[in-house]
């Protein structure tokens, strides 16, 4: 992380110094373009009044002295401009005052095309050679004149003359261009410093997530980021507490399920071990007999070995109908179904058992009897047959079992009551769990533990919620919301 802000603070750092050497040309060269224009547009008229002054004296003869002393006179002893007569072609004929000449004459030809611009008007600024200086661009003044009959040669005034660039040179070298420079390093003195302290609080930020995706990694899976602002960074640290939060709970569900396959297998080992070695017990017994057995004691354990392998087709049913409904591989085939002949058909289906064990079975309609749900009926009935079953099954001799709807908002609820024993509150999380039995002692009348989990399956395919509601003692009430049309 130290490295990765020092690698922020060397970019930003040359990216400031390369924005401030921008910031120094350009002032320069704007300042410099606007002060050429200012001067170009102030003395645009200056080589026009002098062509016109001294005309007559370049009509027979060409006098240098006279020249200059003319011009001394309407212009003053001015080091700022230097004055060159130029021919038609460019070629420097004269520079006054005679005393700046630092060029052999007629050998330097400078270009006319900036001169006969300027002449003709078009917009400012125009900037041309310097004879003194052929590889600088300076603001001018030009005009037309005749030298000795020669018509097209040109009066060309440099604004900036040899001796103001020197001037205006040690000025900025001396003044201007100090300040400027230490102005501007001040500021980004300053941006610098206000950048690395931002690039250093946001490291910081990533090296408090980093900490915690470390410690996260090395299994401190209660550690989270504290979360400050509402910056990505905050978003980051919100996307990795929940990423955190639903691999713990994915673990704790892998744990959870673990621990049911072990137990499911240790269950379904007991469940099989029991009727099988019932079988082989009574098959043995029969072998060992041999003609001594009577026929009603063969009758006995054939219907013994009957019950078991029964028990044993029911125990692989409900597993192979469990593994489907876990794997989706089970599609409902819905139609409309009456709530109210549903209920009296379950009725009629479980009335001899409940009467066999003296339970009292009653079934109460809701006030719309036409109600009507969307449901794969085979399915349904399944699930709600082990709902009565199970409620058949743990209520005593003399109890009661009651199967009843009622109008809930959209939804159909049924409701399957029964005056049993009731299930410990610790136990009522885990009734839907496949192979719980809130009886540890497993007796034989609560069949495998599957019945349940598979109606809850069911349930779920239809787009339904089951719950319970159970006090220990006086019943247990199991609630079914179907959606209703």
């Amino acid at each position: 992380m130290r490295s990765f802000y020092m690698k922020i603070a060397l970019i930003f750092s040359a990216i400031l110094l390369l924005f401030g050497s921008l910031v120094v040309f350009i002032t320069m060269k704007a300042s410099s373009d606007i002060a050429q224009e200012a001067i170009q547009k102030t003395n645009q008229d200056i080589a026009s009044v002098l062509a016109k002054e001294f005309q007559p004296m370049l009509e027979g003869s060409f006098d240098q002295d006279e020249i200059e002393k003319k011009l001394t006179e309407l212009s003053g002893k001015n080091p700022q401009y230097d004055f060159y007569l130029l021919s038609s072609s460019g070629y420097v004929k004269s520079i006054i005052p005679a005393s700046r000449e630092k060029i052999a004459l007629d050998q330097v030809v400078l270009d006319t095309e900036p001169l006969d611009r300027f002449i003709n008007g078009e917009p400012l600024p125009i900037l041309a050679s310097d004879p003194l200086h052929p590889e600088q661009k300076k603001p001018f003044s030009a005009a037309n004149i005749s030298i000795m009959g020669s018509e097209g040669c040109y009066l060309y005034v440099v604004l900036e003359g040899d001796q103001f660039s020197q001037a205006t040179a040690m000025i900025s070298d001396s003044y201007i261009l100090r300040v400027t420079l230490v102005l501007l390093g001040v500021i980004l003195l300053i941006s610098l410093v206000t950048g690395l302290f931002v690039f250093s609080n946001l490291t910081s930020r990533l090296e408090k997530i980093k900490k915690t995706v470390k410690g996260f990694e090395r299994g401190q899976l209660n550690d989270r980021i504290k979360v400050t602002g509402k910056d990505e960074l905050s978003e980051l640290s919100i996307c990795f507490n929940r990423m955190a939060d639903t691999l713990v709970d994915n673990m704790k569900e892998i744990q959870k399920t673990d621990r049911l396959r072990r137990d499911l297998v240790a269950n379904v080992s007991h469940d099989l071990r029991s009727p099988i070695a019932s079988i082989q017990g009574y098959l043995e017994t029969i072998q060992m007999k041999g003609d001594s057995i009577t026929n009603e004691e063969l009758n006995s354990y054939f219907d013994t070995v009957l019950k078991n392998t029964q028990k044993l087709n029911h125990l692989i049913d409900d597993l192979f109908e469990l593994s489907k409904l876990d794997a989706e591989e089970i599609t409902p085939n819905l139609e409309n179904i009456s709530m109210a002949e549903l209920i009296q058909d379950l009725v009629q289906q479980f009335r001899p058992i409940a009467e066999k064990k003296g339970i009292n079975l009653e079934a109460t309609f809701s006030k719309n009897p036409n109600a009507l749900i969307e449901a794969d009926i085979s399915l349904m009935n399944r699930a709600l047959t082990n709902l009565i079953d199970n409620a058949i099954q743990h209520t005593p001799e003399g109890g009661k079992v009651t199967i009843g709807s009622i109008k809930s908002g959209k939804d159909l609820v049924l409701e399957i009551s029964d005056t049993g024993d009731g299930i410990p509150a610790d136990d009522l999380p885990h009734v839907f769990d496949r192979f719980y039995r809130a009886d540890k002692s497993r007796s034989e009348k609560q069949g495998a533990g599957l019945g349940l989990a598979i109606a809850q399956k069911i349930f779920k395919l239809h787009g339904a919620k089951v719950s319970v509601n159970s006090i220990e003692n006086q019943g247990t009430t199991f609630s079914v919301a179907i959606p209703g049309l």
